[in-house]
């Protein structure tokens, strides 16, 4: 009975040592299938990722070369656009030019009016001439003058048709320039606006001018205008108040749909001289009047 025991102990162990080496076997295949089918994967992976990388190359190139013939067409665009812009510049001078000398043809002629000037400004004999002074004169209260704001009208009124008059500014950094209708308000503090009957621009510190609309507009000047001219058309309902950069020939502003139903006066203001600081005049330029 011993000895049936002990052969089937060792039958036992015969058996577990062949199911070891089945599962070690097996384990061996397994592990070989796998490492097969990883391999085989990771050369699929890697063929996948070459295909997407050549794919990526090839778009990159065509995008470059895109890139390129885009940014050629676009200097050249830029090159003519360029052109036209010379073309259009040098047409729209000659525009402004022809402008200016048609505008030009209406000239009057002008003299300052020195019953309208307030009492600091100094006129010269010829009437051409204005400048802030120092001293306040001692004249009359009358209704026509100016009694805070330094400005001075012209003699000479305008009720229809056009008219055109310049004035030297060089040397002044501050200033006013413009027309008014007759029944201003000429005392105490003045706004100077279309609505309170004036039609002005104005320069200050020697670089902020202004066109004085409602409201009041910056003017983008490349540099301030050594002679001003004023032109303009009294047509009822389409009345227009322009001024010019002369040397330039340049349209510095326009008032449009101006309503004018009263006579008109150009209008001058040299502003304050700063104690002799800013003392050059403000001078009506001699014009040929037909």
């Amino acid at each position: 009975m011993i000895q049936k025991r002990r052969l089937k102990i060792q039958e036992v162990k015969h058996s577990v040592d062949l199911s070891e080496e089945d599962a070690d076997r097996e384990i061996a295949e397994g592990v070989q299938v796998f490492t097969s089918l990883k391999e085989s994967v990771e050369r699929g992976l890697n063929e996948l990722i070459n295909t997407i990388k050549e794919k990526q190359k090839t778009t990159e190139k065509q995008a470059e070369t895109f890139i390129k013939e885009l940014e050629q067409e676009i200097s050249e665009l830029m090159k003519r656009s360029t052109e036209v812009e010379q073309v259009l510049r040098s047409e729209d001078h000659l525009h402004l030019l022809q402008s200016l000398k048609r505008v030009q043809q209406y000239a009057v002629d002008v003299t300052l009016d020195p019953d309208t000037a307030h009492p600091n400004l100094i006129l010269s004999d010829d009437g051409k001439q204005v400048n802030h002074g120092d001293v306040r004169k001692n004249l009359p209260e009358n209704p026509e003058r100016f009694s805070k704001c330094v400005s001075v009208l012209g003699k000479q009124s305008f009720s229809s048709g056009r008219f055109y008059f310049e004035v030297q500014v060089k040397g002044k950094t501050n200033r006013d320039l413009g027309v008014a209708r007759e029944s201003i308000n000429r005392k105490g503090r003045i706004t100077m606006s279309p609505q309170k009957g004036y039609w002005t621009i104005w320069l200050r510190n020697g670089n902020e001018s202004y066109a004085l609309a409602d409201p009041p507009v910056l003017l983008s000047l490349k540099s301030p205008p050594q002679k001003v001219g004023v032109f303009v058309d009294y047509e009822e309902g389409l009345g227009l108040v322009s001024f010019y950069d002369v040397d330039a020939a340049a349209l510095i502003y326009s008032f449009t749909g101006c309503s004018f139903t009263e006579k008109l006066f150009p209008l001058f203001s040299p502003c304050f001289n700063e104690g002799g600081k800013i003392s050059a005049p403000l001078i009506i330029s001699p014009l040929r009047v037909k």
